[in-house]
């Protein structure tokens, strides 16, 4: 038996999806859930096989639910309203999409794909490609979402002193704690508001208005000293960087 778990805001797509699931007799939904939040917690539970989900909702949406997901990962197919170009971006990397509004035809040949594919171990990889492919949201001009243990949460990005490249991970930093995210220093430099923060070192992106002054380390070296005391390596083209948004003549 196929386990599905349902993840959208309205409930008429949720009725649509399990009425067209009603003819196959091989999958059973597992949970039907509103939001991000309760996805995670239904995924978590249940271990479906399959996540039909929208990338639309209230809270968090579906791109940043996914980053929270712990192994072993469901085959994920969009049902979204999401613009067809940005959908586009994903087509390599999940198994499918569905663009509301969708037909029973559309609907039967996604997921005649994934009972495909899904079984297959090309399968948990398309999901973990698909997390690692994300592209730069809106949200993350504004906020970040963060899990430790159970526990979920939405980083404003004024509350962000730095981040730091951490193995495959990048750790992000606030004034009393900091948390993992497998995400890429290439993904938050694209995505932060650089009007807000610089990439200063290969291996940190600096909240700007964090900076208190620059010091000289010795010949060539410089670090930025933040309010909190952590003193931050800059490279050369970092700390040439900062000269210009500072006006400085060091």
């Amino acid at each position: 038996m196929i386990k599905a778990v349902i993840i959208d805001d309205e409930p008429l797509a949720i009725s649509l999806v399990k009425d067209y699931l009603s003819s196959f007799k091989n999958i059973r939904i597992m949970q039907e859930c509103g939001n991000g939040f309760e996805g995670i917690k239904a995924i978590a539970e249940h271990q479906p096989d399959l996540v039909f989900l929208d990338i639309q909702m209230p809270k968090i949406n579906g791109f940043e639910m996914l980053e929270l997901l712990e192994e072993p990962l469901p085959g994920i197919i969009f049902t979204t309203a999401f613009d067809e170009y940005a959908v586009k971006a994903f087509e390599v990397h999940a198994f499918d999409y569905l663009l509301k509004p969708f037909s029973k035809e559309r609907f039967d040949k996604a997921v005649n794909k994934w009972i495909d594919q899904g079984s297959l171990p090309a399968g948990q990889n398309k999901t973990q490609e698909l997390i690692a492919a994300t592209l730069p949201g809106r949200e993350e001009q504004h906020r970040v979402v963060v899990k430790s243990g159970n526990t979920i949460r939405i980083l404003p990005v004024q509350d962000i002193h730095y981040i730091e490249a951490y193995d495959d991970y990048v750790k992000v930093n606030i004034a009393e704690d900091c948390f993992l995210k497998k995400k890429t220093m290439h993904y938050f430099e694209q995505s932060l508001n650089p009007a807000q923060f610089l990439r200063v070192h290969r291996s940190y992106i600096v909240q700007l208005a964090q900076i208190t002054r620059i010091e000289l380390m010795g010949k060539d070296s410089h670090v930025a000293l933040l309010k909190s005391g952590t003193k931050i390596p800059l490279s050369k083209n970092g700390y040439a960087k900062l000269k210009v948004l500072f006006g400085l003549s060091l």
